[in-house]
């Protein structure tokens, strides 16, 4: 209990108060010897599992590919689970807050990797930021984390700085971009009315403003926006009180989001169904897992911002030709899961960064800035792209999938309208 009432403190005061003293003594500087240690924070528990072994499936074969070693530096790896059996599927606050003070005291720490979920890194990201440990998430897309755009709430970014740095990147678009793409998948749909359901995590919340703020631009009438109880039983209620023609569930699967998703389509034969990256994963799409019904499947589209190995090749990317060729001779998958190749790009950029600073790659604060100010033009497997001043990829493109025998399928890729 004193460690949840420690996280509750940080949301209320915008700071991080507790665990100071650990964090201060080992905090900045440079991380000491010749091993480095880089840690990965993702929910191992529960529906994100998979997806999320699909990241570290990722990562180590990045790391593989340079024996692990960068200059005179030997790389140390390090999975950790922010997720608990009382909270499974997502970050845990108390967990991800030990997750992060763990990184912190060791003192070879100098990458950490995560969180998967928008509302893990509101906990870590200031433990570490304090710290001066560069984090790199391969997953979050929440507005405030970065940047106090539409979307963020009041006092983000600046709260999850508490030394007026950044130290946080990320190599997924953020949900601005989300916003914007969904809501020209159901302009180019013909939607005219939209209800949306969030499932009132940072993630959920915000991306459902984005996409009301989008869909409203794109002349889409808006007729809800009703959060929801992770532990309800059920949404029917909720579901029969809908009236328009097209549905968002802006959430993630592990906060109950397939029972959202039949009790909508059941109450709303000829609703049409959008799900956000969220979703994207086979704990949603495939029944025989769990995954919402077969006949749903035709009406549901999803969006996330990967594309397909045939739309990486057509764009003659040859750093991802590579990644899914080297990807299944080394798990014997011949189609990863689509966060399989920002696991990949999220180590492969700390490794670059790394190799960048040279000699310099033990000290944190030389590794901050090549990360945050010097990554551009980086030719990677999800193209070229910059890190901005607050953190946040150039990368723009979002895909669209269908779900075919249970498993999310691409069909196109979408140039977002305001985006």
């Amino acid at each position: 209990m004193a460690v949840l009432s420690c996280v509750f403190g940080v949301f209320a005061l915008g700071l991080v108060a507790c665990g100071e003293e650990e964090e201060s003594s080992s905090g900045g500087g440079t991380a000491e010897g010749t091993s480095l240690t880089i840690y990965s924070s993702l929910p191992l528990q529960g529906t994100s599992k998979e997806q999320s072994e699909a990241v570290i499936n990722g990562e180590k074969l990045a790391l593989k590919q340079i024996n692990s070693k960068v200059g005179k530096y030997s790389i140390k790896y390090e999975s950790l689970d922010d997720s608990t059996a009382q909270n499974p599927g997502t970050a845990d606050e108390a967990q991800t807050a030990d997750n992060a003070r763990q990184a912190v005291q060791d003192k070879s720490t100098i990458f950490y990797l995560g969180e998967f979920n928008s509302g893990g890194t509101k906990v870590s990201l200031p433990i570490l930021n304090k710290a001066g440990i560069p984090q790199i998430s391969p997953s979050n897309t929440a507005v405030g984390l970065t940047t106090d755009e539409p979307g963020a709430d009041p006092g983000e970014p600046d709260k999850y700085y508490p030394s007026q740095k950044r130290t946080y990147a990320r190599v997924v678009p953020k949900d601005t971009i989300q916003g914007a793409a969904l809501a020209t998948v159901m302009q180019e749909d013909g939607c005219k009315t939209l209800h949306i359901f969030n499932d009132k995590t940072t993630y959920g919340a915000g991306l459902a403003r984005n996409v009301e703020g989008s869909a409203k631009e794109a002349g889409i009438e808006v007729t809800g926006n009703d959060g929801t109880d992770k532990n309800a039983p059920n949404y029917r209620s909720l579901a029969q009180g809908i009236d328009a023609d097209c549905f968002v569930g802006s959430g993630v699967t592990g906060e109950n989001y397939i029972q959202a998703f039949k009790d909508v389509a059941a109450a709303q034969p000829d609703i049409k169904l959008y799900g956000p990256d969220g979703v994207a994963e086979e704990a949603f799409t495939n029944p025989k897992k769990g995954g919402i019904p077969a006949s749903i499947a035709p009406r549901t589209k999803i969006t996330v911002a990967t594309l397909s190995a045939e739309e990486f090749k057509k764009a003659g990317n040859t750093e991802a030709e590579k990644f899914f060729t080297d990807f299944e001779a080394e798990y014997s998958v011949s189609t990863p899961d689509p966060y399989a190749i920002y696991g990949y790009e999220t180590m492969k950029l700390a490794l670059d960064t790394l190799k960048a600073v040279g000699d310099k790659a033990n000290d944190r604060k030389a590794v901050v800035d090549q990360l945050i100010n010097k990554t551009k033009g980086r030719n990677s497997v999800l193209g070229t792209y910059d890190i901005d001043e607050n953190g946040d990829t150039t990368l723009t493109d979002y895909g669209l999938y269908t779900i075919k025998d249970g498993l999310p399928t691409f069909q196109k890729v979408i140039k977002a309208k305001g985006g």
